[in-house]
């Protein structure tokens, strides 16, 4: 099962379309595919839903 998400920055606002790994949970850092500043990604998943976060990494 791949994961695709529409997410916008918190930085340019932008939509992009960001690919969530399967076997993933927890936090990583992910840059901006538009203006290249870092996320904070979190990613839960629960009872079969995913949940994807972005905030401005610190």
């Amino acid at each position: 099962m791949e994961d695709t998400v529409s997410v916008r920055c918190p930085y340019c606002r932008e939509r992009v379309e960001l690919y969530v790994d399967p076997d993933s949970q927890g936090q990583l850092v992910e840059d901006c595919a538009v203006c290249c500043r870092p996320w904070l990604v979190t990613i839960e998943r629960a009872a079969g839903r995913l949940r994807v976060q972005v905030t401005r990494a610190q």
